[in-house]
């Protein structure tokens, strides 16, 4: 009885974590070690939905001149699939943190 009110009472502060990050881009941890990226979506009693990034490449069209509109390279775009995790799989999350310069960035002069 006590391991299961232990593991009740994680579950319960996943879920306040996850609803504290709600709409935001956060880092996950499994239980297995494994971590994952994403952005919380939608909570429930027993589970977290998130948005999951994937790299997709635009494949190369038969173009002249190389390539799309004369630029080298390929194009890449992110999409975003949901997936479900159980709070009883989840062992952390951290934001994930974005560098950006302070407001207000001044040029340089020179």
């Amino acid at each position: 009885m006590y391991q299961s009110n232990q593991s009740m009472d994680s579950q319960q502060q996943m879920k306040s974590m996850c609803q504290q990050y709600m709409n935001f881009y956060v880092t996950g941890q499994l239980q297995d070690g494994s971590s994952f990226e994403g952005i919380i979506d939608q909570i429930d009693d027993v589970a977290v939905t998130m948005l999951i990034p994937e790299e997709v490449e635009l494949e190369e069209t038969d173009r002249q001149f190389g390539g799309y509109y004369g630029g080298p390279g390929r194009r890449r775009y992110r999409r975003y699939r949901r997936q479900r995790f159980p709070f009883g799989l989840l062992s952390g999350l951290l934001l994930y943190p974005f560098i950006y310069p302070p407001y207000p960035y001044y040029y340089p002069y020179y």
